[in-house]
């Protein structure tokens, strides 16, 4: 068994993000996701709130998920009774195990935002608390702006817990709501309630505000909390909520508390990314052990150096958790960049080869071309290494017009001649603009010899002013994404004419695809 128990509150707390909004089938995919990965916890929501929260409650329950549900609501009114309070009742309806309630423990609140005596709400607290035990329900006791309360007032504080201690409660939760306070704040804090409340199960529920929900998680831990809330990548209201996956591996890989069976925490990166997914956000490249530049190596100091051993630039192996080294391409690259990036595509490139290569990518850059995002630019170069390697395509002659009509409004056509094997095609488009016409008509061009590029999609398009000074003479950076079946790639063009930017970004990224997905035919 674990000594510290996740909570995780991605489907409240979480979906409190701006720019987050949640179906009940969003919800319930998260849910079941979660439960299998092993999270002791997972809060659900504020039933009575919704009818959609209502609905996700109801299917829930019938899945029967290898983890324990909670649903999230307050303590009962002012000067009423736990048997009147709809709240009180829409959490016994939801009919979780565990229900978690958030009540109020610093005195300024009591009296600005419940208008009641310290009194009452103590009452209100004991009595919320007593009443959902007495039906079954396993009770977390959230208390709400705790770690100010205390600086406030630490006697009420402290008298707020007791009260739900006493009545019952199976866990007491001390919460950062604020997000200001710092790790040695919060160690000593802790570490106090956990001496004046020996026995007591403490937890910590941290916000970001500061920047320190991860660390100030971790100290709770140091210093006596045996349960964690936070949400994956941690989303939540403001800047967000503590990350559960960043707490997680450090809990498991730095602090030697075996949270989680080893093959679960390999998912901590899937399990990352598919959370991003879902709630429909890019997912943080940057961000602590699960994301995509977590062990990406750009400096040719460094990847020289774990060429020989990994470890001395990489604070853990990242398959522990899934993720995987990669090596960037740049002008800062040296060679062993461009070796363990071919290594990593399943090539073999010898140290000669491999300097051409450097060398291009740093005239290149130098011209405005970008590598570190388009590695299907890169990896072209060592396939045109090989003296048999022969280019699908050749590019003879394209023509672009941009025009508004009377009447007709904006029009962009495109056409493309290109010469596969000893046969010229010649191809005419429209398009909603320049780029998209001539991304058509390429691919019009084509797919009669290479059928596969019919699968093949543009995603998306980035454009950069590289020397903003120059105005409109100033060169331009275009990315391209492109994804054919499962297979996603980008490529990179910059000249100071745009569309010719584009050009070699699409032309490259046909014949990426080519190369990736099959030409199921030869070139006539």
């Amino acid at each position: 068994m674990t000594s510290i128990f996740l909570y995780d509150t991605t489907l409240r707390d979480g979906a409190q993000r701006e720019d987050i909004s949640l179906s009940v089938e969003d919800k319930l995919t998260i849910a079941h996701r979660l439960a299998e990965f092993g999270m002791h916890y997972i809060e659900c929501g504020w039933p009575g709130s919704n009818p959609k929260d209502a609905d996700f409650f109801a299917r829930a329950n019938r899945m029967h998920l290898p983890a324990r549900l909670a649903a999230f609501g307050r303590t009962r009114h002012a000067n009423a009774t736990c048997a009147a309070d709809a709240n009180l009742r829409a959490l016994i309806d939801a009919g979780t195990p565990a229900v978690t309630l958030v009540g109020k423990t610093w005195d300024y609140h009591v009296s600005h935002v419940l208008s009641t005596t310290p009194e009452e709400n103590l009452a209100m607290i004991g009595d919320s608390v007593a009443w959902m035990k007495g039906r079954g329900r396993e009770v977390i006791y959230d208390a709400e702006h705790f770690y100010d309360g205390f600086v406030a007032n630490p006697e009420y504080a402290m008298a707020t817990l007791r009260a739900a201690a006493e009545a019952g409660a199976d866990w007491l939760v001390l919460c950062e709501t604020n997000g200001g306070k710092l790790p040695w704040e919060m160690e000593a804090i802790t570490r106090e309630v956990a001496s004046r409340l020996p026995g007591a199960r403490l937890g910590v529920h941290c916000h970001n505000d500061s920047g320190c929900a991860v660390a100030n998680s971790l100290a709770g831990v140091r210093s006596g909390a045996a349960m964690v809330q936070g949400t994956v990548n941690g989303y939540g209201e403001r800047v967000g909520n503590a990350d559960l996956v960043t707490i997680l591996a450090n809990l498991q890989l730095k602090m030697g508390h075996p949270v989680l069976a080893a093959d679960r925490l390999h998912e901590l990166t899937s399990l990352s990314r598919f959370v991003a997914e879902v709630v429909n956000l890019q997912h943080d490249a940057h961000q602590p052990y699960t994301g995509h530049s977590a062990f990406a190596h750009k400096g040719g100091i460094h990847v020289a150096a774990i060429l020989k051993s990994p470890d001395t630039y990489q604070h853990i192996d990242p398959d522990l958790v899934g993720n995987q080294m990669r090596s960037v391409t740049s002008e800062l690259s040296g060679r062993g960049n461009i070796q363990l990036q071919a290594r990593r595509l399943g090539l073999d490139v010898d140290n000669e080869q491999a300097q051409r290569v450097l060398a291009q990518i740093k005239h290149l850059e130098h011209e405005g071309f970008t590598f570190e995002a388009a590695e299907a630019s890169v990896e072209l170069m060592f396939h045109r290494l090989d003296p048999d390697y022969r280019q699908p395509f050749e590019l003879l002659d394209y023509f672009v017009i941009t025009e508004r009509r009377h009447g007709r409004g904006l029009l962009a056509e495109a056409t493309v001649k290109v010469k596969v094997g000893e046969v010229v095609k010649f191809t005419a488009a429209e398009g909603n603009g320049p780029v998209n016409a001539l991304a058509t008509a390429l691919q019009e061009a084509l797919v009669d010899v290479y059928p596969v590029l019919r699968a093949v999609r543009l995603t998306d398009y980035k454009v950069r002013i590289l020397s903003g000074a120059a105005g409109t003479a100033a060169n331009t950076r275009v990315l391209i994404d492109f994804q054919g079946g499962l297979e996603t790639w980008t490529t990179v063009g910059a000249n100071a004419n745009i569309i010719d930017a584009s050009w070699r970004a699409l032309s490259d990224s046909m014949e990426y695809a080519l190369i990736r997905l099959g030409s199921q035919e030869s070139a006539p």
